[in-house]
């Protein structure tokens, strides 16, 4: 199994996000978290700035929309060129279909993510799956770094990993939030192929090999 690590540059110096992007070349995608301070508290970087790292950026980004209302934005940045865009089930509107949003995504050349807080139920979403490249369970509360991991979100994750099994489906499977050595494997165990970590990385002195470090804790623990 492919195991990606994609460093989140919400740990970054946001002064220097281009040389900070160069620190992580040898990571799979940079996560990049897009918040509204409506869908979360918390207001991050928007459409012009994303369209600019993507043009500066040595490895694809993965936008992680946490946003109200985001079949009204998304489209615009798979547009950018993003390898890949996330967004919420529970911040798209009423009478929104989040299988019509994936495929807008999809229409503009951009992996189409759906992402689920910890106390979202996944079962109303497993019959969407094959419309979607990515799930992402979140292992914190969405809008901030540095949160603990909750342990209590990797029964979602080994329901999902079973039904991407049994479906015989290539869909990623997600994690993000309080990711580090000491939790990288507990997800990876759960099914998670796909880690995101923010301070881990950025905040180590030589960030690949963290990267590195991180990908083969993740590994001993797939299976």
């Amino acid at each position: 199994m492919a195991l990606r690590i994609n460093p989140s540059i919400l740990s970054a110096d946001f002064a220097n996000l281009e040389s900070e992007l160069d620190r992580i070349r040898t990571a799979d995608l940079a996560h990049v978290d897009v918040m509204d301070n409506h869908f979360v508290p918390n207001l991050t970087l928007g459409l012009p700035v994303v369209a600019r790292l993507q043009e500066v950026s040595p490895i694809p980004l993965d936008v992680h929309l946490m946003i109200d209302a985001p079949e009204r934005w998304a489209p615009a940045y798979a547009e950018t060129g993003a390898y890949s865009v996330t967004f919420h089930a529970e911040a798209v509107s009423a009478g929104v279909d989040p299988v019509t949003v994936a495929r807008s995504l999809r229409e503009r050349g951009a992996r189409a993510g759906l992402a689920i807080k910890p106390g979202t139920p996944i079962e109303p979403y497993l019959e969407l799956l094959p419309e979607f490249d990515m799930v992402l369970v979140m292992t914190v509360e969405p809008g901030f770094g540095g949160q603990s991991f909750m342990p209590e979100t990797m029964p979602k994750l080994r329901t999902l990993s079973a039904a991407v099994r049994d479906a015989g489906l290539d869909l990623w499977l997600q994690v993000d939030g309080g990711i580090n050595d000491d939790t990288i494997g507990i997800a990876a165990e759960a099914g998670a192929d796909t880690f995101v970590a923010g301070s881990a990385v950025f905040g180590a002195d030589s960030a690949a090999e963290r990267i590195e470090q991180l990908r083969t804790l993740a590994g001993e623990h797939t299976h």
